[in-house]
């Protein structure tokens, strides 16, 4: 059991004329999805809303039927909950790709996607393209997804080369929804503890505020109000993008692991300690026998 306090807030910001951003936050479904779309005139928008609301009814559906998913091939090491986050991906990306096709005016739209979701004890990320997560712990601040873009992807390979790139390749993205019929996801399960709190954001906040200064906004303040002030942060550096936060705040976590591992921890000392003893009382009843 997870209990988490979210708030979610997207603007249109300075420079454009629609917001291409879409989002869905519910702390009773524990899904939480940032989409930044792409294309043509409304286009952008017409697939990041496809994205969430596909995801948003796909998980939804999965809650309330309580029927286990079939696994999907080459990901028998994910658990069901990371299945059922990868399916509804999968998913959004085909009725992306399919509209685009059926539309000429939405030819060639597409979409960014991360995601967090909740199961008892775990939580588990899910991103396509640019739009990052990251893990604030122990005062300290991580980025968890995989940024798709050129220049991150020319970086891991060959940070030299990388820094002779143009700004622009920052972001053109490697890959995004609904651009083919299928597309690879990134997906991570973790571990989650009481205090762990959780940024999810489109590049208009990213391009505009470091890891620390969202660090800084977010530890200190509510997430309301932290998303209120990472949107206007964004906007007073100028704005020139859709602007979207999530803050979620983990004030509760149930969890069974890391009780059974500190159990075990602790039975593994007791019984060293037995040992210990034990080697003492065999030391001494030897040197009284000599």
């Amino acid at each position: 059991m997870i209990i988490v306090e979210s708030a979610g807030i997207s603007n249109i910001g300075k420079k454009r004329n629609q917001n291409e951003d879409a989002l869905f936050f519910d702390d009773t479904m524990g899904l939480y999805v940032v989409a930044d779309g792409m294309g043509g005139h409304l286009a952008g928008e017409v697939a990041s809303r496809l994205v969430v609301e596909t995801m948003r009814d796909y998980i939804q559906h999965q809650n309330e039927n309580e029927q286990p998913e079939n696994p999907i091939d080459g990901d028998g090491n994910l658990s069901r909950e990371a299945k059922h986050l990868l399916s509804s991906i999968r998913l959004s990306n085909q009725l992306v790709h399919q509209a685009s096709l059926k539309n000429e005016s939405y030819r060639g739209m597409g979409s960014t996607v991360s995601a967090v979701y909740f199961t008892n004890n775990t939580f588990i990320i899910a991103n396509v393209g640019d739009s990052p997560i990251y893990l604030i712990r122990n005062g300290r601040i991580t980025l968890l997804s995989v940024p798709h873009t050129v220049f991150a992807e020319q970086t891991a390979r060959d940070p030299e080369s990388a820094e002779l790139l143009d700004s622009k390749f920052k972001h053109i993205l490697t890959r995004a929804m609904g651009v083919d019929k299928s597309v690879q996801t990134h997906i991570h399960e973790t571990p989650c503890y009481s205090n762990d709190i959780l940024v999810i954001s489109s590049d208009g906040l990213s391009d505009k505020a470091s890891p620390e200064e969202i660090l800084q906004v977010v530890e200190f303040n509510s997430s309301d109000k932290a998303c209120q002030e990472l949107v206007d942060l964004a906007n007073e550096r100028g704005g020139d993008d859709n602007v979207t936060a999530i803050v979620l705040k983990v004030k509760y976590v149930q969890n069974t692991h890391r009780r059974v591992m500190d159990f075990l921890t602790h039975m593994k000392r007791l019984n060293l300690k037995e040992q210990i003893k034990k080697k003492v009382f065999r030391n001494a009843d030897r040197d009284a026998k000599i």
